[in-house]
C-alpha cells in the first residue's frame, strides 16, 4: 500500500491505465478576500482520506476498487488567467481518455476551468452548485477570473441550478433565473426544494461544491462561514437523488480552508468526496465486468464541440 495514492489505496487501484476516475487536486488561493490558506485544501483533503474507512455503509460498495488515479496538482498560479486555462486543459485531457473527472480545490475560481471543460465535452451541460454565495459578479477586483465570479460563465454558457444561496450582492440579482435559484432561507420552509432543484437540472451535470454551502456548525474551516447552511444528511440525500436521476458527468469541491486544531472539515470533505463517487458507481460493475465508461454518457446526450475525444 502506498500513501502515495489516494486514500492510501494499494497501486493495483491507483495507476491511470485501469483507473475509472481521475482525481486532480488544485492548490490555488489567489483571489480569496477574507481567509487565506484554500491552497492547502487539497494536502489536508488527502490527509483525511487516507484515514478513512473505504466501505461504504450506505451502498455497501467499496468504490476505489474502480480505480482512482491522483493526477499531478495543477500548479500554475501566476494569474487567475493562466490557473483557470490550466485547470480546463487537465480536465479536458482526462475526458478525453474516457475518466470519470473530479477535482479538489482550492477556491471557486478553480471551478471556471472544469466547467469550462465539461460544457465544451458535454451537450446540454446543468451546472448544480452547491454554495453560500451567488458568485454570479462578471468581474471582481479587477478580473472575472476570480471567486467571486465563479459561476457567472456557466449562468451565461450553462444551465445554472444554485442551492444554499444565503449572501449575494445586488449586482448579481437577475444575472440567473431566478426560478433555478434555491435560497437557504426558503429552502427551510420547502419541503420540496430538493425535488424542485432536481427537476430543474437536464440529463448531464456537473455538480460544484463550495463547502461554505454547509453550515459552519459542521463546517467551520472555510474561506468565508456563513450562517445558516446546509446539514449532512440532508445534502447527501439531495446528492443521492441528483446522481440517481440525472448523468452526473463529473464534480469539484473547492473551498477547504484547514484549521490545524479544527480536523472535521477536512474529514467532511473526505467523506463528501467517497460519498459522491459512491452514489455514482454502486450499481456500475468492476472492472471486468462491464466498468465505467464514459461514451455511455457521451451516447446518452452526443458529444459537445469535440468530435473524437481520443485526438490530442
Amino acid at each position: 500500500m502506498s500513501t502515495s495514492n489516494y486514500a492510501g489505496i494499494e497501486d493495483q487501484y491507483a495507476g491511470l491505465d485501469n483507473a475509472s476516475i481521475v482525481l486532480i487536486p488544485v492548490p490555488y488561493d489567489g483571489t480569496s478576500t477574507w481567509q487565506k490558506g484554500a491552497d492547502k485544501g487539497p494536502d489536508a483533503f488527502l490527509d483525511a482520506s487516507r484515514n478513512m474507512e473505504l466501505y461504504d455503509i450506505e451502498t455497501d460498495t467499496e468504490v476505489y476498487q474502480h480505480g482512482i488515479y491522483l493526477a499531478d496538482p495543477v500548479s500554475e498560479n501566476s494569474s487567475p488567467e493562466k490557473m483557470v486555462d490550466a485547470v480546463h486543459a487537465a480536465t479536458k485531457k482526462y475526458i478525453k481518455r474516457n475518466k470519470f473527472v473530479t477535482l479538489f480545490g482550492g477556491e471557486h475560481s478553480i471551478s471556471i476551468g472544469s466547467i469550462r471543460a465539461f460544457n465544451e465535452m458535454f451537450e446540454n451541460l446543468s451546472v448544480l452548485q452547491i454554495d453560500a454565495h451567488a458568485d454570479l459578479r462578471k468581474t471582481y477586483d479587477g478580473s472575472s477570473y476570480n471567486h467571486a465570479c465563479a459561476v457567472y460563465e456557466a449562468s451565461q454558457n450553462t444551465n445554472l441550478v444554485q442551492v444554499g444561496i444565503r449572501s449575494m450582492d445586488s449586482i448579481e440579482l437577475g444575472i440567473n433565473d431566478e426560478e433555478k435559484i434555491f435560497y437557504a432561507h426558503e429552502m427551510v420552509q420547502d419541503d420540496y426544494w430538493s425535488e424542485k432543484a432536481t427537476e430543474a437540472l437536464t440529463e448531464n451535470v456537473f455538480i460544484t461544491i463550495d463547502l461554505d454551502g454547509f453550515d459552519p456548525s459542521i463546517c467551520p474551516s472555510t474561506g468565508t462561514p456563513e450562517p445558516g447552511g446546509l446539514f449532512w444528511y440532508e445534502t447527501l440525500d439531495f446528492l443521492r437523488g441528483v446522481f440517481e436521476e440525472k448523468n452526473v458527468v463529473g464534480f469539484d469541491i473547492v473551498e477547504l480552508c484547514p484549521n490545524p486544531n479544527e480536523k472535521s472539515s477536512d474529514f467532511l470533505a473526505a467523506k463528501l468526496y467517497y460519498k459522491m463517487l459512491s452514489y455514482k458507481f454502486k450499481d456500475i460493475a468492476l472492472e471486468g465486468e462491464e466498468g465505467y465508461d464514459a461514451d455511455k454518457g457521451f451516447a446518452k446526450a452526443g458529444l459537445k464541440k469535440m468530435k473524437n475525444i481520443n485526438e490530442d
